[in-house]
């Protein structure tokens, strides 16, 4: 994607550029289509134009993919919304979307190896649940984040050993699922 954002002038390549990778089954690529070319620090999506042609060609996963012009690789909060929402909607549609890439023109970050993706997955936002009362669900709300809770802390004991026996850290996170940052922190 990199190669792609480099056929551009040098003027293009200072807008925002969202892409999306259609997939089949196989991981093989369908097709990549530009859907935003936006500002400098911002495009504006809806999910019928993301997955239009990924329903179009059938593609059953799909990679999200958006350039920082100024550098930065980390994922904004608006990035982590608007790829919660998209997974969500891909969710919906069956249509998995495997990660989300912020690339510049030399580096890139993936959300599935930072852990964001396993955090969208399960944040619970933008859920079709069955029709609840407002009381039951806070109190599922705080069973789960209690749970959540005690899974951290075990995970991060876990990760404390690990590292102190020399374990690298990628290995570390494949093996707990927390994030690179968490794991540096230790």
């Amino acid at each position: 994607m990199q190669q792609v954002l480099l056929r551009e002038n040098k003027f293009s390549r200072a807008q925002e550029h969202f892409w999306i990778v259609g997939l089949n089954d196989q991981q093989k690529i369908l097709f990549i289509e530009l859907l935003a070319l936006g500002a400098s620090n911002r495009a504006s999506l809806a999910p019928p134009e993301v997955f239009r042609m990924a329903i179009y060609k059938l593609a059953t996963q799909a990679v999200l993919v958006h350039n920082h012009p100024g550098g930065s690789l980390v994922a904004s909060r608006q990035d982590k919304e608007t790829t919660d929402y998209l997974y969500k909607a891909g969710r919906f549609l069956r249509i998995h979307v495997l990660d989300h890439l912020v690339i510049t023109e030399k580096k890139f970050t993936s959300f599935a190896n930072e852990g964001l993706m396993d955090e969208i997955q399960h944040s619970g936002n933008w859920e079709l649940v069955e029709k609840k009362t407002a009381g039951e669900l806070e109190k599922m709300r705080q069973e789960i984040e209690k749970e959540r809770s005690a899974n951290k802390a075990k995970l991060i004991a876990i990760a404390k050993e690990l590292k102190s026996n020399g374990t690298a850290e990628a290995n570390i996170r494949k093996l707990t699922g927390l994030k690179l940052a968490e794991i540096r922190k230790l």
